[in-house]
């Protein structure tokens, strides 16, 4: 792991866990987050590849991969392997906004849950406004 690498996989792992009935196993050599076991709702990629840099790797709501790619091309991108499912990807550093993160995963959790566990999620995130 690159140095930053296990602060940031903390941060990842907390925001993650903190959602209802998830759970992390590793999947493909990468931490993994999961609703029930079942479905993946992002992935912890470090130097994934050799591509030099870490980041997460998430499930999309609707519309939202190509509105998060083209808004800055710098921060988001379509990561290898399940770009084709609607995923998208997120550079991880220091100076990361977390409450993005946050919501994020809140609405990456919210793409594959099933409606009875979205229903636990309060507030607006801030990559879609789905309540």
């Amino acid at each position: 792991m690159a140095a930053a690498a296990p602060r940031l996989l903390q941060r990842v792992r907390k925001l993650a866990l903190a959602l209802p009935e998830t759970n992390e196993r590793a999947s493909h050599g990468m931490p993994t987050f999961w609703v029930n076991d079942k479905k993946t709702f992002a992935n912890f990629a470090d130097n994934h590849h050799a591509v030099g840099f870490t980041a997460i790797w998430f499930a999309t709501l609707p519309g939202a991969q190509e509105a998060l790619t083209q808004s800055d091309p710098e921060r988001f991108f379509l990561p290898p392997y399940v770009a084709h499912r609607g995923w998208a990807g997120l550079r991880l550093d220091a100076r990361s906004d977390w409450d993005l993160v946050r919501a994020i995963l809140v609405d990456a959790y919210c793409a594959v849950a099933p409606p009875r566990l979205v229903a636990l999620i309060d507030g607006v995130t801030l990559t879609t406004g789905k309540n």
